[in-house]
């Protein structure tokens, strides 16, 4: 079976694509490390402004302790053709009250779980992007998405 041999990509079109696929795809994987060992698990964002984005958290979860020694994170998001965006961030608890409570208005599951904002095992991290890539399909050559 042939690689596949997608279409060239115009580097100006970068961010609208995997803006696109991040759309498309909406759970993605979320990496942390554990000592040694990685962790994955499907995550879903509470908010997403560019490629920075916004994941809600129990505190007696495992990723609590890994970011908590570890805050350099990945997520990868996989569209159904394939399409792939991976944002490699430092992930830190979310603390500015007025963007929590927007995203808790916006929230229902948020609201429907955990009852208040004030739940105190409710963090929200922020995944701020250090860099951002883009790979059309299965064509194993990834792009640099400008931030």
């Amino acid at each position: 079976m042939a690689a596949p041999k997608p279409d060239p990509i115009d580097p100006a079109q970068l961010p609208e694509l995997a803006q696109a696929t991040m759309k498309a795809a909406k759970f993605p994987v979320l990496a942390t490390i554990e000592g040694d060992q990685p962790r994955v698990r499907p995550v879903s964002p509470v908010r997403t402004d560019g490629f920075t984005v916004y994941v809600a958290n129990l505190r007696g979860y495992g990723k609590t302790a890994q970011i908590a020694v570890n805050p350099r994170v990945e997520l990868c998001y996989t569209s159904d053709e394939h399409d792939q965006v991976r944002i490699t961030g430092i992930a830190s608890v979310l603390s500015d009250r007025p963007l929590l409570e927007d995203i808790w208005n916006h929230s229902p599951l948020l609201r429907a779980y955990l009852g208040s904002l004030d739940n105190p095992e409710l963090i929200i991290y922020r995944i701020a992007p250090v860099q951002v890539r883009y790979m059309k399909e299965w064509a194993l050559d990834y792009h640099e998405v400008p931030l």
